[in-house]
């Protein structure tokens, strides 16, 4: 019996290797997922391991030694560095450096501010000696560049050093001597090669402090720093993982290294301090792969769906074809395990040999993928990857059998019958329990929020096929009707296609596998289209610029003044500072030099555009600032009618044209009558812009009342410089939005100070030299009227001028303000928060020297290119390259599955249509029956498949984890562009179409030569 199975699939041998093909592609598929996991997931640690930042990378052990301990016999034992080294003995592998450094003062010229000298392993490597050499011997220094240009020094200069300590008084913060000073020499000068660079760790060394330009320690050999008298060291080893450490097969062994780092350095007290950003990017690596799992198995599951189907349908197609051998066992009588191997055992044998082929397919498959999209990182193949094979290859013959369930069970008669009986009501049972799943599936994803678990992870499979068999259902109703008018209008061979497709009720269920098969790959194209253009608006508008600088603590009007200098045009830079957030109600912002908004800033879609946001922005006003030319301010001013025991303070907000910086100047307490009060204000060397004259209460007194004129304002030298009476005289030009009114009067400014509740802070009154209310862009709701925060964290009321739908950096709640203008009605004279410098592709190549030659420190580096690199290799975009696989190997299943229907319907169409040629059908109309029954049928399934992955793509692509491991507040795309679903959806129609063609031109040969041979005889 063996034996005629055997030729049976030899003789079939055509539909046996199609049938076999189906069976590998549907355990191919099952062993695809797993093993695409496995390489995703070291495809994910391979990539944020490459794309972390430095201080990812490293471990970091930090201590306070005091050089004097030991004097208190009861004081607790001195940290040893020995012991806190000894604390990385567990953690092989890493690249160490070992630092000491402590404050000296003695080369800047004020205790305001300390040197930090420093020791570090092999820091030559890592500098450019810009004159002179490195250190070699005891008492020798190397000076930063700047730093020496400041204060005058070069190679060879003697300098007197002392260590020093700080003095924690507020009322006289900085430093102060605390050892035997040290008489040493400077040997050289240099220039940092690269401030990010891991090497460095996360000290912060050359970190810029106001007033002082960048940041440079004074770097020494170990022999000066144990030479030299000083209260006490900080030193520190800093450890860098080597690729060995990094090895995506061992991350499990360094997560667990790093936590017995934290538990011996947490043995060792609060003086020991352990830094490091290990277990954030381990933590990044397993959310990432978490991703992973949740994205494969939305395609995975109907890949798998669909091949059982596909099998299902071609063996059912096979099993209609061969009822007439099947009806003569049946009469025959013979038993029914000779019944059940006759009639399934060819079916079996194929799937069966697909099977155990498919096995090594789906991991060769993956293997190619993986070496194409994952140079490299390699797929650690092994047995795991294996592991759903077998449920698979039952998957796949019990698809088998249940295709043949009629021709096993039905009686001779209905094996008889040429035309096979419609489908039962088992299919309508089985089909509704499908969309039953369907529907729970959806409405679980609903209410938990879009969870991919449980049911709601089959969503996606279940709608699509629920989707197909209803479209199925539709089918024979439409052709039939489409084939009826055909026939009335004359056309017999469209009518004998349609009619051909309407009698079969295997049409309708190919029908259904098309439609699936162009659903998923249209699902595939939206979910990673969707993904590409969310990645894209991640990297360009949440980086905001094509390269965007963080700088150390500036000022805002230095850091304003610096990039102009840089890019006096306004051609590739652009200085941005934040705006800070008063709470849920009152967003933060950005503000920005709008004059370089157009040119600089990465702008979303469907906004207004950024010039005229900018224009609308930063209005021309009828006022200039005044400006104080000298360095010695003065102020006349006339107080009158404060009561007893309130007391007034006067001072000015100043900012240096010259981007010196900002100041409060406090000009003293006003006494009654006219009094001059004058202050020397070194920032206002070559001039000084007035941000507001400020009046604060001395004391805690309430009810403050009375009147101050401000008869002349100015520079004691040279008083033509002072703001012009007729300005003085005219309050319009001014404004004071709290604690007083102003009026005019001949003698200069009045201001009525009415301050009920006391002036704890400062009533200010400012110039109007800027729009008032501020204008604001907004993105989410800003109602007219609106307040913010402004740059001084003052109330700063705005006027809404555009609204957009993100704010590049902040998203979908944040606001957009000039930070000229903002600069302006500030009073704080504080440093700009969070200062940036954001750069378009067109910035020169030197651009962090030029800024620094301007005097701001470059403290990191932000790229829109390297942000699109690393969302690229992060979970979710890696595994969506299995959603491209699967939509190939849909394609191929629908394909075969197609031709394998066309084998087995082959022969009886060429006796219907043969018999009607020789009758006289014509030559053309037999032709377009043959050639154009199954093309119809691709084109309505593209159609209606296309439908089919926009209405999943609607129900479940939102809960799809698409857009990064920690999505921006930005308006993402939710919906793929519609030329790319509809180009996959046309390359899929194009592929089946030519498969149907093919079909068709074979079927179209065989009748003709049939028809020909028939007139013959």
């Amino acid at each position: 019996m063996t034996g005629l199975v055997l030729a049976m699939v030899w003789r079939r041998r055509g539909q046996a290797v199609t049938l076999a093909l189906l069976a590998l592609l549907a355990v191919a598929a099952a062993v695809a997922a797993p093993a695409y996991l496995i390489a995703a997931d070291r495809a994910v640690a391979a990539g944020q391991i490459a794309t972390a930042a430095p201080g990812e990378l490293g471990v970091s052990i930090a201590a306070s030694l005091d050089a004097r301990a030991g004097a208190d016999p009861d004081a607790p034992p001195p940290v040893d560095f020995t012991t806190v080294g000894a604390a990385l003995v567990d953690l092989p592998g890493f690249d160490y450096v070992y630092a000491a450094e402590y404050p000296a003062v003695g080369i800047e010229p004020t205790l305001e501010f300390a040197s930090r000298m420093v020791f570090r392993q092999r820091v030559c490597d890592h500098l450019r000696i810009r004159a002179g050499r490195c250190p070699a011997g005891e008492g020798e220094l190397l000076l930063g560049e700047r730093t020496a240009a400041r204060l005058g020094l070069r190679p060879g200069d003697p300098v007197t050093l002392t260590g020093a300590r700080f003095n924690d008084d507020p009322r006289a913060p900085g430093y102060l001597p605390a050892a035997i000073p040290q008489r040493l020499t400077v040997v050289g000068t240099y220039a940092v090669r690269d401030a990010g660079e891991a090497y460095w760790g996360t000290h912060g060394y050359f970190t810029a402090t106001p007033g002082r330009g960048p940041g440079e320690p004074v770097f020494t050999i170990m022999a000066t720093v144990r030479a030299m008298d000083h209260p006490g060291t900080d030193v520190s080893i800093d450890g860098t993982a080597g690729a060995a450490v990094l090895d995506v097969d061992r991350l499990g062994e360094l997560r667990a290294g790093v936590e017995r780092l934290r538990e011996t350095a947490g043995k060792l007290g609060s003086a020991v301090q352990l830094s490091t950003g290990l277990p954030g990017l381990l933590d990044r690596i397993d959310a990432g792969r978490a991703a992973a799992r949740q994205l494969v198995p939305v395609l995975a599951v109907p890949l798998v769906l669909l091949a059982c189907f596909s099998i299902f349908l071609a063996v059912g197609y096979g099993a209609e074809g061969r009822q007439n051998e099947l009806a003569v066992v049946a009469l025959r009588g013979a038993r029914w395990w000779t019944r059940w191997w006759l009639a399934t055992g060819e079916s079996l044998v194929a799937v069966l040999a697909g099977a155990l082929l498919g096995c090594l397919a789906g991991q060769l498959l993956v293997n190619a993928v993986a070496a194409n999209r994952f140079p490299g990182v390699g797929v650690d193949p092994g047995w795991s990857s294996l592991r759903y094979a077998p449920l698979a290859a039952v998957a796949a013959l019990l698809a088998a059998v249940a295709a043949q369930r009629r021709q096993l069970l039905s009686p001779v008669s209905t094996l008889l019958r040429r035309t096979p009986a419609r489908r039962g009501r088992r299919v309508l049972i089985t089909e509704a329990v499908v969309v039953v799943l369907a529907v729970v599936a959806g409405i679980q994803l609903a209410v938990s929020n879009g969870s991919l678990t449980g049911l709601g992870l089959f969503a996606p499979a279940l709608l699509i096929l629920a989707f197909a068999l209803v479209a199925s259902r539709l089918l024979v109703p439409v052709v039939t009707g489409a084939a009826a008018r055909a026939l009335h209008r004359g056309r017999p061979g469209t009518a004998l296609a349609g009619f051909q497709l309407s009698r079969r009720p295997g049409a309708e269920r190919l029908f259904a596998l098309l439609v699936a098969t162009v659903g998923v790959a249209g699902y595939a194209a939206c979910a990673v289209d969707t993904a590409a253009r969310g990645r894209d608006v991640e990297a360009v508008l949440g980086t905001g610029a094509a390269r965007v600088l963080d700088v150390g603590p500036v000022y805002r009007q230095q850091l304003l003044a610096a990039v102009r200098a840089v890019d006096p045009h306004g051609d590739f830079a652009m200085a941005v500072s934040r705006l800070p957030s008063g709470g849920p109600s009152i967003p933060g912002g950005l503000a920005v030099d709008s004059t370089r908004l157009a040119v600089v800033a990465d702008w979303p879609d469907d906004a207004p555009t950024a010039r005229s946001v900018a224009g609308r922005l930063r209005p021309d006003t009828a006022e200039p600032p005044p400006v104080l030319s000298g360095t010695d301010v003065s102020v006349v001013a006339t107080t009158s009618g404060l009561g007893a025991g309130k007391r007034l303070r006067i001072s000015l907000a100043l900012t240096s044209v010259q981007g010196r910086g900002d100041t409060e100047v406090q000009l003293g307490e006003l006494q009654p009558g006219r009094r001059t009060y004058q202050q020397r204000v070194p920032v206002c060397q070559g001039g000084c812009r007035l941000n507001g004259i400020g009046l604060t209460a001395v004391g805690t007194a309430l009810g403050i009342t009375g009147r101050v004129v401000i008869n002349e304002l100015g520079s004691v030298n040279p008083v033509a410089d002072a703001v012009p009476a007729e300005r003085l005289r005219e309050p319009g030009r001014w404004r004071m939005p709290r604690n007083g009114r102003l009026s005019a009067d001949p003698a200069g400014l009045r201001i009525d100070v009415d301050a009920s509740g006391g002036l704890s802070a400062a009533a200010w009154v400012q110039p109007v030299d800027t729009p008032w209310p501020l204008p604001a862009a907004h993105a989410g709701p800003l109602p007219p009227g609106a307040v913010l925060t402004g740059l001084d964290a003052n109330p700063l009321p705005v006027v809404p001028i555009a609204g957009l739908p993100a704010v590049p950096v902040l998203g979908r709640h944040a606001t957009l303000v000039d930070l000229e203008y903002a600069d302006r009605v500030a009073v704080d004279a504080a440093q700009a928060q969070l200062p940036q410098v954001w750069l378009n592709d067109r910035a020169p190549a030197d651009i962090v020297d030029r800024l620094s030659a301007q005097g701001l420190t470059v403290t990191g580096d932000h790229r829109a290119a390297l942000t699109a690199r690393r969302l690229h290799v992060q979970g979710p975009a890696l595994a969506l390259w299995f959603h491209v696989l699967a939509a190939g190997l849909a394609v191929l299943l629908g394909a075969g599955a197609l031709v394998l229907a066309a084998a087995v319907d082959r022969g009886r169409r060429v006796e219907d249509l043969s018999a009607l040629r020789i009758q006289g059908l014509g030559r053309g109309a037999a032709g377009r029956a043959a050639l154009w029954t199954y093309a119809i049928l691709v084109f309505a399934a593209t159609l209606v498949g296309l439908l089919v992955a926009l209405g999943a793509w609607a129900l479940t692509g939102w809960t799809l984890p698409l857009a990064g491991l920690t999505p921006p507040d930005l308006p993402l795309p939710a919906w793929p562009r519609p030329g790319v679903v509809a180009g996959a959806c046309g390359a899929v129609a194009a592929l089946l179409f030519l498969v149907a063609l093919a079909t068709g031109r074979d079927l179209r040969d065989r009748i003709e030569s049939k028809t020909v041979n028939g007139r013959n005889g």
